[in-house]
């Protein structure tokens, strides 16, 4: 009984996920993630970004990407990791179903039909309606 109560909990679950799908086309300009733990020291570059709310930083072993600011507390040109985070960006064509995690200043955390992750910029994709219509 207790198994197929799990099972039933794990359909519900399935069902409860958001699913978007992807109406522009989006190529990861960073191959390779940069996976960063809370209390790491990373150092902090002034790069332009057309994306307000992240940072540009560094780890000690060199590999550079975007950062969501409140994730960090800046301390001159280093700053602290206050969370983990993994900088994965996710490349996607058009029309493709993904699955929508967390949002942060204009991306969206997806998983795609191949169980790969990573972020998409949220004006790439548009979220369905359980009944497969688009949210307006």
């Amino acid at each position: 009984v207790k198994e197929d109560n799990f099972k039933l909990e794990a359909e519900i679950e399935i069902d409860r996920r958001q699913i978007c799908r992807v109406i522009s086309e989006y190529q990861s300009a960073y191959p390779g993630p940069l996976v960063i733990s809370a209390g790491e020291e990373l150092t902090i570059s002034e790069n332009e970004s057309t994306w307000s709310g992240w940072v540009w930083c560094t780890n000690r072993d060199g590999i550079s990407r975007w950062v969501p600011e409140k994730y960090v507390e800046r301390k001159g040109n280093t700053c602290i990791a206050l969370h983990d985070y993994e900088a994965t960006e996710l490349s996607v064509s058009v029309g493709e179903e993904l699955v929508v995690g967390k949002e942060e200043s204009g991306w969206i955390w997806c998983t795609n039909q191949e169980g790969q992750s990573g972020w998409v910029p949220a004006d790439s994709v548009e979220r369905l309606q359980e009944d497969g219509g688009f949210v307006a």
